[in-house]
């Protein structure tokens, strides 16, 4: 097994040991980014600040079981996620009903996707139904592929890359039609 030589090892060590200035330390180093994934997941200010605790909280109950075999953000952003997941099942996020595949390959849309700004993109994801928007931001934005989606949704392959596909198709009307004014 492949063990990972961590960055801030020293600190998760302390951690470990229950250094409460090591907690914060840690703390600090992560939370920017894993309240962007809960911000980008939640669509909600005050859902994102929950959410991020409740992830740290989690983090740090679960720390002894760290073990360096993954990058400790990696670890960390896999129970952020979860815990905006779960949060989003409790709200019952639905998803809309496959019906049809897209007509463009990936490829080609992520392309057109790719080259408008992300301010552009941003406003116009945190403007999409909830099922499309967390799909959209872990396949895009996070880096998850379809099947690990579908594992953590409890949705098919079909129905994430579905999704995914709408999420997309609406990203781009949102912007011709809100946003038509800003150059893309």
């Amino acid at each position: 097994m492949a063990y990972y030589q961590e960055i801030h090892r020293d600190i998760i060590e302390q951690c470990k040991a229950g250094n409460s200035r090591a907690q914060r330390q840690l703390y600090h180093l992560y939370a920017r980014a894993m309240y962007n994934l809960c911000y980008r997941m939640m669509n909600n200010r005050e859902e994102a600040e929950d959410q991020l605790q409740e992830s740290f909280t989690e983090a740090f109950m679960r720390l002894q079981g760290f073990r360096f075999e993954s990058a400790f953000g990696a670890w960390l952003k896999r129970i952020t996620v979860n815990k905006c997941i779960n949060a989003l099942k409790k709200r019952k996020a639905d998803l809309v009903p496959v019906t049809e595949l897209p007509d463009k390959p990936e490829e080609e849309e992520d392309q057109e996707v790719s080259a408008l700004t992300v301010d552009l993109v941003r406003q116009a994801l945190e403007r999409l139904p909830e099922g499309y928007r967390v799909i959209f931001s872990l396949y895009l934005l996070e880096g998850y592929d379809h099947v690990e989606i579908s594992q953590i949704m409890g949705i098919s392959e079909e129905t994430s890359k579905s999704q995914y596909s709408r999420a997309r198709q609406r990203i781009k009307e949102i912007i011709k039609h809100d946003f038509h004014g800003r150059q893309v």
